[in-house]
């Protein structure tokens, strides 16, 4: 058998123990051990200091826990007191209603009674009987009562007087205590309201009013009051009767010092709304408690702080060494990652330090370097002499401050352009030790410099080879800041003409009259608004050049920051011919569709007019049978006479009108009434309407707005609509009583402006689907004997106006029923009346009269 092995002793054990103690402090560092040697007394001061305060606070808070005991015991005594009080009462009342419910007492024998039970009882201070219209019957009030609250025989009560505690008893039918009433929190009232009753019916109350103050002098326990500060609150916290403690009477000695010990309980069977608060006073401020926790608290406080002055002694000196260590390492790494190469040299010339980007920069190491003199290894031999003399500069002290260029070589041979900054080498005495320069490689920049100096070379040469005046001069002055080739060929090198140019436009702004600035007059201006609008156009006509130009201005901020204005001017002059051109074609194709539309209305016109002349003659004729046979008297003839004026009238107001018409001349727009229009219009297209059996239906909205438009352009529109529509119904071979035209005249909203839209509908075949796309060309027509210019001149004439032209089918179901032509012409017109145009009024007058 083995024998048993005993267990280690215990001293092996706490010798292991020791000795892992002892090989983890001696791994640690110097300077952890000096932090661990500082803590661990600095931990045992705060513990103890932790047990003190802990024992103490249990103490003080055992003791705060018995004190607030007694003060609730006492607080519900003193409540109790206060309730058995105003039951008393209560009861005294119930016992007073129910012997005026039994009609045993009279109105006198009720005052005696509440002045017996008012003097006997000094927190009332008024009883009264009340009926169910809340009129008081009885009263009486006790000599200090408040002449505000004295309500006599016959008063009615108020709603808010009671506070609703009259309502709910009548409700409830049992006693109501209303809330403390009164403005003043100190003669503050309490009333009770007693019902009564007559055979099951509410028959009014008996009032009972309280002196809160009154309750608190004689209902509380003197005990309680000698012992604590008692006051009576309302829902909102008012002190209404007694007094509390001020919060500041306590003196805090001890952090945890609490306020005086309080409690509060609503007084029954008042409610909530009258509350009994009670602060205890404070017999004693345990000085000599506090006063020993402040002494330990101070001495371990001057221990603790002996303590943190020899730690934090000891970490300045090791946060001194480690910042040392930091800045060193700091600074070598700011210069290792610096993309711009140094150079140290001393007074000698001798290189006493590069850094890793220099290194980088030649190809050389900073051992290969360091210590060297002129010549260095990274001139390139071409350039000793001239790198030779820029050092003796830079050891005498006359290198530029704005730095050189140099070339540079690297270790492989190839160059590269440098920018070198020289500055004096200064040391922690203030004496200068050498020079320091910094290179920096601007082979990159030097390159785009190149490249922007050709685009800027490019640039120009396109300016000035444009056949267009480019000019830019900043606002309010005639310096010219840039004018192209073609704008010196025109206006010479002076601002005149790029003034000039801007004043025709009308996009000159205005400096404020206020700025008193003398450099810039539109200095201030928000110029982002200007600089972030898109260009303007205008075309003027410059006398000097005897040219039309368009004018294209914008604003811009100069390269110094001025806010600028670019004016590009074209010569415009050969398209402006070639528009006139067109226009004067224009309105010779509008004459000759107008005279185009009288012919095709030539039968029915001379149809027209033989009918007023037929009747002449047949007038004539036979005035001149009876004036023969002496037949006729003088009233007779007078009026054989006008029947044939008025046909001649007729017959000539057709002449006007078809002369009006078709008279050629220039588009002259004019202030035209709308309504004068359409008639001038529905008086020719009617004759031909007629002719076919076509009956035409105008609708034409009252009070309609004037419009600024050419009414004899308007007018031609309208008849060239209305002669199409009755060509169709009659090609559609529609019945007499399908033969109508539509024409509808009335105000409309069209992409935002307000318009004017004329409207003409037909009862005919409609349009093709694939013809409405081509109807407005020029030569197409869906008429066999049509020329196809009728509705591209409509157009054209609508288009001038700024207004649009369209054309739908109108359906019944599947089936065309009809068409529907419609164009608007805008209210507010960008057209200028012609100098001397006519009012509408005017107009209508002078075509009535060249009529007669």
């Amino acid at each position: 058998m083995n024998p048993v092995s005993s267990p280690p002793p215990k001293s092996t054990h706490k010798a292991s123990k020791t000795a892992w103690w002892k090989r983890w402090w001696r791994r640690l560092p110097p300077s952890r051990q000096d932090r661990f040697a500082t803590l661990a007394p600095l931990l045992a001061v705060l513990l103890f200091l932790a047990a003190i305060v802990v024992a103490i606070t249990y103490l003080r808070y055992e003791e705060l826990e018995r004190e607030q005991e007694a003060v609730t015991r006492d607080v519900e005594y003193a409540q109790q007191r206060l309730r058995l009080r105003l039951l008393e009462r209560q009861e005294q009342l119930m016992r007073l209603a129910r012997v005026i419910d039994n009609k045993e007492i009279s109105i006198e024998e009720f005052e005696f009674q509440a002045e017996s039970l008012i003097s006997q009882f000094p927190e009332l201070l008024a009883i009264s009987w009340v009926n169910d219209r809340r009129t008081v019957l009885a009263t009486y009030a006790s000599p200090s009562t408040p002449p505000t609250l004295i309500r006599p025989a016959g008063t009615v009560l108020a709603p808010n007087e009671t506070d609703g505690s009259f309502d709910l008893a009548r409700d409830l039918r049992q006693p109501i205590y209303s809330r403390p009433l009164g403005e003043e929190p100190r003669h503050a009232t309490l009333m009770l309201q007693v019902p009564l009753t007559e055979q099951g019916r509410f028959a009014g109350t008996v009032m009972g009013e309280y002196s809160i103050d009154g309750l608190m002098r004689f209902g509380m326990p003197p005990e309680i009051m000698s012992r604590y500060a008692v006051a009576l609150l309302d829902d909102r916290g008012r002190v209404l009767a007694g007094s509390l403690q001020s919060p500041n009477t306590v003196l805090r000695l001890l952090p945890w010092s609490s306020q005086a010990l309080e409690h509060e309980v609503p007084v029954s069977p008042v409610g909530n709304g009258l509350i009994l608060k009670a602060q205890g006073y404070r017999t004693s401020q345990d000085i000599v408690g506090s006063g020993f926790f402040w002494v330990i608290g101070a001495l371990s406080a001057l221990t603790v702080w002996m303590l943190l002055g020899t730690w934090r002694h000891t970490r300045r000196r090791v946060q001194a060494q480690q910042a040392l260590v930091a800045e060193t390492n700091f600074r070598r790494a700011m210069e290792n990652s610096m993309l711009t190469g140094m150079r140290a040299l001393d007074m000698q010339g001798r290189i006493t330090y590069v850094n890793q980007a220099f290194c980088s920069m030649t190809g050389w190491t900073e051992g290969e370097l360091v210590g060297r003199t002129a010549p260095f290894p990274y001139w390139p031999d071409e350039d000793h002499d001239q790198l030779a003399a820029r050092l003796d500069d830079e050891l005498s002290g006359r290198s530029t401050p704005g730095g050189f260029e140099v070339r540079v070589r690297r270790r492989d041979g190839h160059l590269f352009d440098a920018r070198m900054y020289v500055s004096p080498l200064i040391d922690a005495k203030g004496h200068q030790s050498g020079w320091m320069t910094s290179m920096t490689d601007i082979t990159e920049p030097k390159r785009i410099r190149e490249e922007l100096s050709a685009s800027y070379e490019r640039f120009t040469t396109v300016l000035e080879s444009l056949d267009s005046a480019v000019s830019v001069a900043p606002l309010g002055s005639d310096e010219m800041l840039f004018a192209n080739k073609m704008y010196r060929l025109w206006f010479g090198t002076r601002g005149q003409g790029h003034r000039h140019l801007v004043d025709l436009a009308g996009n000159q702004p205005t400096p404020s009259p206020d700025n008193g600035d003398a450099v810039d007059a539109f200095a201030g201006m928000p110029t982002e608004t200007l600089t972030d609008a898109g260009s303007e156009n205008a075309e003027v006509f410059v006398e000097e050049l005897d040219r039309w130009l368009e004018v294209r201005t914008r604003y811009l901020t100069w390269v110094d920051g001025r806010l600028a204005q670019m004016v590009i001017a074209s010569d415009i002059t050969p398209r402006r011919n070639a528009e006139a051109l067109a226009a004067r074609q224009a309105e010779r194709a509008q004459t000759a569709s107008r005279l185009i539309t009288m012919g095709e209305m030539a039968s029915s016109v001379a149809h027209e007019l033989n009918q007023p002349l037929t009747a002449i003659s047949n007038y004539c004729n036979g005035m001149i049978s009876r004036l023969q046979e002496q037949r006729i008297s003088q009233d007779e003839l007078l009026g054989a006479l006008e029947k044939t004026a008025r046909q001649a009238q007729r017959a000539g107001q057709i002449i006007q009108r078809i002369k009006a018409f078709v008279k050629r001349s220039e588009p002259n727009p004019m202030p035209s009434d709308v309504a004068q229009m359409v008639s001038n219009a529905i008086e020719l297209a009617d004759i031909e309407l007629r002719r076919h059996q076509v009956r035409l239906t105008p609708y034409v909205a009252a009070r309609l707005p004037s419009l600024m438009v050419d009414p004899i352009l308007i007018e031609q529109v309208l008849i060239n609509l209305l002669k199409n529509a009755g060509e169709a119904i009659v090609q559609a071979g529609r019945p007499p009583g399908e033969r109508y035209v539509e024409l509808r005249v009335g105000p409309s909203r069209k992409d935002d402006l307000d318009v004017i839209e004329f409207s003409v509908r037909d009862t005919g075949n409609g349009v093709p689907d694939e013809m409405i796309e081509r109807i407005y060309e020029a030569f197409y027509s869906t008429k066999s004997e049509g020329m196809g210019i009728g509705l591209k001149l409509c157009r054209s004439i609508v288009e001038s106006h700024h207004g649009r032209m369209q054309v739908r089918n109108i359906y019944n179901g599947n089936e065309v029923a009809g068409c529907c032509f419609s164009f608007w012409i805008p209210v507010i017109s960008r057209l200028q009346p012609e100098a001397g145009a006519p009012s509408p009024n005017t107009a209508s007058l002078s075509d009535t009269e060249r009529a007669r």
